[in-house]
């Protein structure tokens, strides 16, 4: 379906909201500022300023705001591309994305979540502002997150707590292990949630080599789905794994939310020394047992914090 998004200043919106009250659509969604519908077209204009034109001629109707671009347009690819690297198509397909959160913080558990967005839904979460997680802020994220539900996007969240996390560590498993079978499983009951739905493929942000990802899968009795992808930043050229990174993220931020009002702590994220000392408030109130439920104990912010509590 032909579509046009244009980016318009807050004026020229509620010109546009009185111009088209005629033709106000009833069910409007919760990110929206208003919508309508005429012969040529059904026009969404979302509080980001931005707005959708879709249907049979989009062209005519958003030529009377200004000029329009299209939707399929994407970044230019990275020159460093292996056998596993995704054709542009991808990105204005119907596809899968999973992204993860809460690697590289010592507090809080890592979340995957693996996204499903169809060809005609990526305009549509281009406008509501869905993007790169790491360009949004936690409050924008959760409105983000609460959007998607809301469209009803389907996803596959997966949570790992620091109490298996460590154990899963004692027992060899690098980070990088766990990361590849969480994704894995989320994609896995993704394609059943969305099953008889194929998409048309999956790509996953690269953490690792291809290679080293599918040794993994091996090392426990597994093997990567069709039409696998995967590509470094790839939400950055991807809604669907923007979406997936958006899902994620909400996730940890409430886990981290919820880890502050269980211990009556401040529980930072990251890994900087304000960590260690909020390690340090845990192991003074709680306990060191304490820190193999809420922390990555390996990370060496669990030296650092015991040398502050002696």
């Amino acid at each position: 379906m032909p579509q046009v998004v244009l980016t318009l200043p807050a004026s020229t919106l509620q010109k546009m909201k009185t111009y088209y009250a005629s033709q106000s659509k009833p069910n409007v969604p919760s990110s929206a500022l208003f919508a309508a519908k005429t012969g040529a077209c059904t026009i969404t204009a979302y509080r980001s300023g931005k707005v959708l034109f879709q249907g049979k001629n989009p062209e005519e109707e958003s030529g009377k705001w200004g000029t329009g671009s299209s939707t399929s347009g994407q970044k230019k690819k990275s020159s460093s591309h292996h056998r596993y690297h995704p054709s542009e198509s991808l990105f204005t397909s119907s596809h899968i994305g999973s992204d993860e959160a809460g690697t590289g913080d010592y507090f809080g558990p890592i979340t995957v979540a693996a996204a499903y967005v169809t060809a005609e839904q990526i305009p549509q979460l281009k406008a509501i502002g869905v993007k790169d997680s790491k360009n949004l802020s936690d409050a924008q994220i959760t409105d983000l997150a609460k959007d998607l539900i809301a469209l009803k996007i389907p996803y596959s969240l997966l949570r790992l707590p620091n109490k298996k996390y460590n154990q899963l560590q004692k027992k060899g498993w690098s980070q990088g292990k766990m990361k590849t079978i969480l994704h894995h499983q989320a994609i896995n009951r993704l394609l059943e949630k969305i099953a008889p739905d194929k998409p048309e493929g999956i790509l996953i942000d690269q953490f690792s080599q291809p290679d080293v990802y599918q040794k993994h899968l091996r090392s426990e009795k597994q093997q990567l789905q069709k039409d696998v992808y995967f590509m470094t930043k790839a939400e950055s050229y991807s809604i669907a794994v923007a979406a997936g990174s958006i899902i994620a993220r909400s996730a940890f931020v409430k886990a981290m939310d919820t880890l502050e009002f269980d211990t009556g702590l401040p529980i930072p994220k990251g890994a900087s020394g304000k960590v260690d000392k909020a390690a340090a408030a845990v192991i003074e109130a709680y306990g060191e047992d304490k820190l193999d439920e809420l922390a990555k104990v390996h990370f060496a912010n669990t030296e650092k914090a015991k040398k502050l509590v002696r």
